[in-house]
């Protein structure tokens, strides 16, 4: 199979969801650590197992069998807004196929934090039932930047030749992601914002500021008279990062 023939599969909408249910069937019978389709844990391994799988049953192996660079897949701790992401060099029309490199990286965070939001979960224009169709669909999102990396040295999925791919081989009609992301889980758990003014205790003393940030924790500006940071005012304050659940609003 030459890859430009990736660019000519064209499954029909019943097929994808037939093609994308034996993934899944295939995933949770091969995976030691997946027993269902909410993720509570999960490993470089698995993502190996589905990039497999996605090969075999949507590509015919043509990975398997025609490409010769690097591929690695990894889940990182850090991603909080972005699902997942394709890493590449920059100088990549520059390279021969041997020394392609792409990373397939996708956030553990945003899929453990699946089922903290009681509302639908969209992705890619698929509402998904639990986590593992979300991670599924998320990957499906990758493996598209990745076959137009790999035969066009470039890829743009605002542009029209990867929603083609997309939808042609997955069934995507949207490039983004409705998954609960740590500032929603925040205002619905702990009733906090950005922007919001909160106090907390560190070693008996307590602090008043403001939340300017929230990732895993809160990132908090405390007024500070010898603080290292300084706003347009001239007011200086110093930075402080704060477990959610150790912050009252104030």
């Amino acid at each position: 199979m030459l890859k430009s023939n990736l660019f000519t599969l064209h499954y029909p909408p019943p097929q994808i969801i037939a093609k994308r249910e034996e993934v899944r069937r295939e995933l949770l019978q091969k995976s030691p650590h997946l027993s269902g389709g909410r993720i509570t844990r999960i490993f470089q391994s698995d993502l190996k197992l589905l990039f497999d799988l996605y090969d075999r049953i949507f590509f015919h192996n043509y990975f398997r069998d025609h490409f010769t660079g690097r591929l690695l897949l990894s889940f990182s701790t850090r991603m909080t807004k972005n699902a997942g992401m394709t890493v590449y060099p920059r100088n990549l029309k520059n390279l021969s196929p041997k020394e392609e490199r792409y990373e397939l990286r996708i956030s553990a965070v945003i899929f453990f934090s699946y089922d903290k939001l009681e509302r639908d979960k969209v992705v890619n224009g698929v509402k998904t039932r639990d986590s593992l169709e979300a991670l599924q669909l998320v990957f499906e999102h990758e493996l598209c930047h990745l076959i137009e990396l790999h035969c066009f040295k470039e890829s743009s999925c605002r542009q029209e030749r990867f929603q083609s791919l997309a939808l042609n081989l997955f069934g995507h009609t949207e490039s983004c992601h409705q998954l609960p992301l740590i500032p929603e889980i925040a205002t619905a758990k702990y009733g906090l914002s950005i922007g919001d003014r909160v106090s907390f205790q560190v070693e008996g003393k307590t602090f008043d500021g403001i939340i300017c940030r929230i990732t895993k924790r809160a990132t908090v500006m405390v007024p500070d008279a010898g603080g290292l940071y300084r706003d347009r005012a001239g007011k200086r304050y110093s930075k402080y990062y704060v477990p959610l659940a150790l912050l009252k609003k104030r």
